[in-house]
Formats: structure tokens, C-alpha cells, sequence
């Protein structure tokens, strides 16, 4: 891994890796606008707000990694490989129980039920496993941007209004279900939703 990010056009580059995203933004949002937040919601607006930053770092790390080369001949490009295509798996499961489950139901099944937000998660997994997959510094640094935007911003809100919108059921979900994978539950409160 260098200090100086590599930066060379060429056909195995990581936009391999990028194409299934962008795949599942389209599908996705087809998915999420049968579940649209409320417009008017204060946690809908915060969260409008983490999205304009999300959105940029989003949108640069798939115009860099076009010219981010994969380290195809080492073992840093097999497990990086191999972390990714389990993560897409992964989100393939999380973007079929959204899409399985009617509008006004909370999702509670396949991934949901062992995180809140898979999807989210899933990405943020993505990102390492590109790191990894080409030596990347920069894409480590975009999954660390990622996942504190999330954490602090978009989580929160969302949560916020799924609670407003499901109330108890919701809170119950909150209970059991822990908001990452592999981050047990804290004694004290992790539903605490930051402000």
C-alpha cells in the first residue's frame, strides 16, 4: 500500500466492484419509494441533510475507483474478492426482504433480524473489501467517512421516525435487534439516538 493513491485508467480497475452498486441504487430506490419517509418529519429532514454529504463522498469513490487498478495477482486481491462477493450476497438478502415485505410493514426478516440497517452496514462492508481488494488507503478512508456519517446522522433520524411511524413495535425491534452486526447491545442504553 502506497501513500501516494495510485490513479491509472485501465479495464481491472475497481469500477468492477462499483457496478452492483450502482445496480442496487436504481433497484433499490424503487424499493425505498413505496416506503417513503414523510415529508414532513424533523428526523426525514436530518437525514436529507447526512445525505447531501453522503452523496458527494459516494459519487467520488466511484469516479475514483475507475482509475483505481485491482492488485489482481496477490492475496490481498483473493480476500478482498471473497469479502466482497459475500457482502453482496449479503445485501442481495437485505434488498429482497424490503422488497417482500408490503410498505406499511416494519422489516424484521432475513438480515433485519440481525441488524437494523443491513443495508447500510453492507456498504460500509463493501468499501473495506475494495480497500482490500486493491491496497487502497482512500477507500478504507471512504468506508470510515461512510460509516461515521451513518452512525451519527442518518441512523439516528431514520430511527427517530420509525419510531414516530411504528411506535412500540419498533421500540421492540430495537430491543432485540442490535444496529450493526457483530456490535452486541450495551448494558446501558444503545438506542439512545444521538441528537
Amino acid at each position: 500500500m502506497s501513500l501516494v493513491p495510485e490513479f491509472e485508467l485501465g479495464l481491472w480497475n475497481a469500477w468492477i466492484f462499483i457496478l452492483p452498486f450502482i445496480i442496487f441504487h436504481i433497484f433499490g430506490s424503487k424499493i425505498l419509494g413505496k416506503r417513503e419517509h414523510e415529508e414532513g418529519s424533523s428526523a426525514t429532514k436530518k437525514a436529507k441533510t447526512a445525505g447531501n454529504l453522503y452523496f458527494p463522498i459516494m459519487l467520488l469513490s466511484y469516479a475514483y475507483s475507475i482509475f483505481l487498478p485491482l492488485k489482481l495477482d496477490t492475496v490481498w486481491f483473493v480476500a478482498g474478492l471473497l469479502f466482497y462477493l459475500s457482502v453482496i450476497f449479503f445485501l442481495i438478502i437485505g434488498l429482497l426482504s424490503l422488497a417482500t415485505t408490503t410498505a406499511n410493514e416494519l422489516v424484521t426478516r432475513g438480515v433485519y433480524g440481525i441488524s437494523r440497517n443491513p443495508l447500510y452496514f453492507g456498504e460500509v462492508l463493501a468499501s473495506i473489501s475494495i480497500s482490500i481488494a486493491c491496497l487502497s488507503w482512500v477507500f478504507l478512508l471512504v468506508a470510515i467517512a461512510k460509516f461515521l456519517l451513518i452512525h451519527y446522522y442518518v441512523v439516528g433520524a431514520e430511527e427517530l421516525f420509525l419510531i414516530e411511524k411504528y411506535g412500540d413495535t419498533y421500540r421492540e425491534y430495537m430491543n432485540r435487534t442490535p444496529r450493526w452486526i457483530g456490535i452486541p447491545k450495551s448494558k446501558k442504553n444503545d438506542n439512545m439516538l444521538p441528537a
